[in-house]
């Protein structure tokens, strides 16, 4: 990445300048208006100064104007471009997400209000892979069947756009645990990356699909791939919505998740299993396997520059020359 940079090498030169009131002072005095004692001075009260007089002030300014512009020379300003190269070996990670019906439950909290699980969980996945820039990251959602969301990108906008068109029963109402991970092992296993992960989020129990969850695992173990896995839910009984003869009625249901199983997953492949019961624990989940996680990033920096010093020396010597010429002229002064 090229960009446009102007900097000072040695700005600490710039602390002279707290010097350029007391020497303007120092010079103002030497080019005060003559003065010769006498006993009085009422008779000079009335006789005007002459114009070359009141343009005196000009040559302090002059000298102090040519002091800064040397001490700007001396910081050593500088131009050019400068070149940013990110070296990284990056994480390739796989959002295996959970769309299945029980994620119509309302015991999550959104920015204050109450909301489904799903709507909390694509809220902290969207802040989850904007923390994640040199990585490339996918999505798949599962229900009764697997399905690919998005494919492994670097482009985070893209991914949340993907992340935004989830919803509840896309994939069935099913929970396919098994097939889901399968789905994620699949985008993986053939990539050149050194490090891959599946971060599995679900809310219940394996109920459907063609692949038992610990065959997955153990198929994610040969090809090297970490699986952290998290539960979601409050214990017991649950808000949920539930659609009768008379339209939307608030019911509570208990769902059940399968703790054992997801433990057994993160066991099998070096993971780690989370349990998310509010929108805050599930919020530091995502931020602890963040920081378990690290991408290592190397930043060279390569930088073409001119030095601009020489055109503020060549001012300040102008602004020298052009007092020392016209106080010598023009405004020549014979005591």
């Amino acid at each position: 990445m090229k960009e446009l940079f102007f900097e000072f090498h040695s700005p600490l030169f710039f602390l002279l300048l707290l010097l350029v009131p007391v020497v303007y002072l120092l010079i103002h005095r030497g080019y005060g208006i003559p003065r010769v004692h006498f006993s009085s001075l009422s008779l000079f009260f009335t006789i005007p100064l002459s114009r070359r007089e009141k343009f005196r002030f000009v040559f302090p300014l002059m000298r102090c104007i040519a002091l800064v512009l040397l001490i700007i020379g001396m910081a050593r300003p500088q131009w050019g471009n400068k070149t940013t190269e990110m070296l990284s070996e990056g994480i390739d990670i796989m959002l295996s997400v959970d769309t299945s019906g029980s994620m119509k439950a309302l015991d999550f909290k959104l920015e204050g209000h109450e909301s489904n699980r799903l709507d909390v969980i694509k809220k902290v996945l969207q802040d989850f892979v904007l923390r994640r820039p040199y990585d490339r990251i996918g999505m798949i959602v599962f229900g009764d069947e697997a399905y690919s969301q998005c494919p492994l990108t670097l482009d985070k906008d893209t991914l949340k756009t993907f992340i935004d068109w989830v919803f509840i029963g896309m994939a069935g109402d099913g929970t396919a645990v098994g097939n889901g991970l399968a789905l994620s092992i699949k985008r993986l296993k053939d990539q050149k990356t050194k490090s891959k992960i599946i971060i599995l989020l679900t809310d219940g129990r394996n109920n459907a699909g063609e692949v038992a969850p610990l065959m997955a695992a153990q198929m994610a173990n040969e090809f090297g791939i970490k699986v952290y896995t998290i539960g979601v839910g409050t214990r017991g009984a649950v808000p949920y919505p539930q659609e009768t003869p008379f339209g939307v009625r608030r019911a509570y249901a208990r769902l059940d998740l399968d703790e054992d199983t997801l433990k057994e997953i993160a066991r099998t492949t070096g993971g780690k299993y989370f349990r998310a019961t509010d929108t805050d624990e599930l919020e530091k989940i995502y931020g602890e396997i963040d920081q378990l996680e690290k991408t290592e990033v190397r930043v060279k920096e390569y930088s073409e520059y001119q030095e601009l010093y020489f055109w503020f020396l060549l001012m300040a010597l102008l602004f020298l020359i052009f007092e020392i010429v016209l106080s010598q002229t023009f405004f020549l002064r014979i005591p």
